[in-house]
């Protein structure tokens, strides 16, 4: 198996997930079961509606860094993801 074949490490809200290389954060938030990214004002539960950056519903924190769209962001080794939605 050579580096490039290796699942990616990451942190879900604190869980550890493994997606493969090359894969969007919606798709560790699915393997952590994650399916709420965030609140609405009005307190209903969002999640990726899009899969193209549109409707910003799949905006998380990762590595510290606020609004990230998963649907956008490519999964990295070592990365934290936060979703601020209590599911």
């Amino acid at each position: 198996m050579s580096p490039h074949d290796s699942p990616v490490r990451l942190l879900v809200d604190g869980v550890a997930v493994a997606v493969p290389r090359g894969v969007t954060v919606v798709a560790a938030l699915v393997a952590a079961n994650a399916l709420c990214t965030r609140r609405s004002v009005t307190g209903q539960r969002r999640f990726a509606f899009c899969g193209i950056g549109q409707c910003q519903e799949c905006r998380v924190t990762v590595d510290g860094a606020m609004n990230q769209l998963a649907c956008r962001t490519i999964c990295a080794d070592g990365m934290a993801i936060e979703t601020g939605g209590d599911w």
